[in-house]
């Protein structure tokens, strides 16, 4: 897909692979949403990108808060085209741990952030690019999740983040199928362990 011209909804798009995949749209002559939470530095990378970047400090798992979002790429950037998922927490407890069994509040916390929040986003995104009109090619835009390795090899800890991943990795082939007669392509991809301020954040052990 030639995204020049194009508007691409980025969700997590303020750091990490979301930051990435924000600066490589815009080098390639697309426009970007950022929909974040962290507002410091969404504001901060959409002033360095400057025209056809804005930010929206959204939280993906609550509806008003993506619609918003959207409505905003296509009031102010115009010819939404795409999304990029890759707003998502780890979260690291064994199940049978020192202070007891896995919390169900961590569970449903990742559960919540990285598998709803993706299919809210994807819902509200699809629903915008359908209306768009098809390219030559028939094509109306592109939708690419985010998953992990975790989603096919876990390790100890992962329970709840493997989970979260591999059923983004479930979703994927029926929207996909469902969404190809409205000429929009949907993909996962499935990253390895790279640096990032989420890793960062956790424990060296």
């Amino acid at each position: 897909m030639d995204v020049a011209g194009a508007t691409f909804i980025v969700s997590g798009g303020a750091s990490g692979l979301g930051a990435g995949t924000v600066r490589m749209l815009v080098g390639a002559g697309a426009r970007a949403l950022i929909a974040d939470v962290d507002a410091a530095r969404g504001e901060a990378l959409a002033r360095e990108l400057g025209t056809g970047v804005r930010f929206v400090r959204t939280d993906v798992t609550d509806e008003a808060s993506a619609q918003a979002a959207v409505n905003t790429a296509r009031d102010a950037l115009g010819n939404v085209r795409g999304l990029v998922s890759c707003a998502g927490i780890v979260h690291g407890e064994k199940v049978i741990g020192k202070d007891g069994p896995h919390s169900l509040a961590g569970w449903r916390r990742a559960i919540d952030i990285n598998l709803t929040g993706t299919f809210n986003m994807l819902r509200l995104a699809a629903a915008e690019i359908a209306n768009a009109e098809p390219n030559a090619g028939g094509e109306r835009g592109v939708i690419v999740n985010t998953a992990s390795v975790a989603a096919y090899d876990g390790q100890i800890g992962q329970a709840a983040y493997s989970a979260s991943k591999a059923a983004i990795v479930g979703m994927t082939l029926p929207i996909a199928r469902e969404l190809a007669r409205s000429g929009i392509r949907v993909m996962t991809i499935a990253p390895g362990t790279f640096e990032t301020p989420m890793l960062a954040s956790l424990p060296q052990d």
